[in-house]
């Protein structure tokens, strides 16, 4: 006789500029954490979020909520004991970040978890140790790149030994840096950005202090995408390009998207439409950190925030 099947949670990470769902088990008690189904969502809720004070625009909101409720919806047909949903940077930076809480709950009859950016940083890190690929890694960095923020940790003996928030995040960049995101980028921008994000890491005092050996594993939607592209170019889908993405593949992508208008950056295959004006803001930054890392690349892992939530949850 078959046994009961394991216990499920849903997790809706509401991100800056994308909106994310995961459904997870953990198969075996004590195991690791096995992804049902995940979808994302390029809502942009964050649009506005470097304005001074920070608010999220009505029509924001308003896209944030519908893809709640349709994350949701997919997520149900799973039956999770659990549903979570977390908020981050665009929703605990903003001032009416309140007002879209009580939407998402009164649409949904979800409350909002708002993660402030320790605990963020934290449940990526937590994420980042389910991953079967880093099972033998000890020390590492992590760095997550979303809309309106940048986590970065380091791990020692695969332990947090340090983590930070920055507000780095692409939209937010493209915001303050790229007067029209419709145009090539002008490389003073990509410059300013660069600058920024090398003031913005010894601001913070983040030190790359680490073994030489020690790579630095990137998560989220930009590295993400980059894999993407490079796999198309390769004539290979996502699941069999490399995961391991080189600076000077990053910088030659920066250098061919910059110079292109928007419209011709939305043609490239691999890179989503709703990502094409962020992007280059996002290549400048991820190629600052591996420069004052003096990182070759950047491992890619799907394993983030999310799974560090369902780890949370799950028995």
């Amino acid at each position: 006789m078959r046994g009961a099947a394991p216990a499920s949670v849903a997790v809706i990470d509401i991100g800056s500029n994308s909106i994310k769902s995961l459904v997870a088990v953990r198969p075996i008690a004590g195991g690791g954490v096995h992804s049902l189904h995940a979808q994302t969502i390029e809502a942009r809720i964050s649009a506005g979020i470097n304005a001074a004070p920070p608010q999220l625009s009505g029509t924001g909101m308003a896209r944030g909520v519908d893809a709640v409720r349709d994350l949701l919806a997919e997520a149900a047909a799973f039956s999770p004991q659990q549903t979570v949903l977390v908020a981050t940077s665009a929703v605990r930076d903003a001032r009416n970040g309140a007002e879209f809480r009580h939407r998402v709950q009164a649409a949904t009859g979800h409350p909002i978890r708002l993660l402030g950016g320790g605990e963020e940083a934290a449940l990526i890190g937590r994420g980042l140790t389910c991953d079967p690929a880093l099972a033998a890694r000890r020390d590492f960095y992590v760095f997550d790149l979303g809309g309106g923020s940048m986590e970065c940790l380091a791990f020692r003996d695969r332990r947090v030994v340090a983590a930070v928030s920055l507000q780095l995040g692409c939209v937010r960049l493209t915001e303050k840096f790229i007067a029209s995101p419709e145009a090539p980028v002008p490389p003073a921008a990509i410059a300013a950005i660069a600058g920024h994000t090398r003031a913005e890491l010894a601001r913070a005092a983040f030190r790359f202090a680490l073994p030489e050996t020690a790579p630095a594993i990137g998560t989220g939607g930009t590295v993400a995408t980059a894999r993407a592209i490079f796999g198309f170019a390769a004539g290979k889908g996502f699941e069999a390009s490399s995961p391991f993405v080189p600076i000077e593949q990053l910088r030659s992508l920066l250098a061919q998207l910059g110079a292109l208008p928007i419209e011709e950056r939305r043609q490239v295959p691999g890179l989503k439409s709703g990502r094409a004006d962020v992007f280059p803001a996002a290549l400048a930054t991820l190629v600052a950190v591996a420069e004052a890392g003096r990182f070759a690349g950047f491992q890619h892992s799907v394993y983030n925030l999310r799974f560090g939530l369902a780890d949370e949850l799950l028995p």
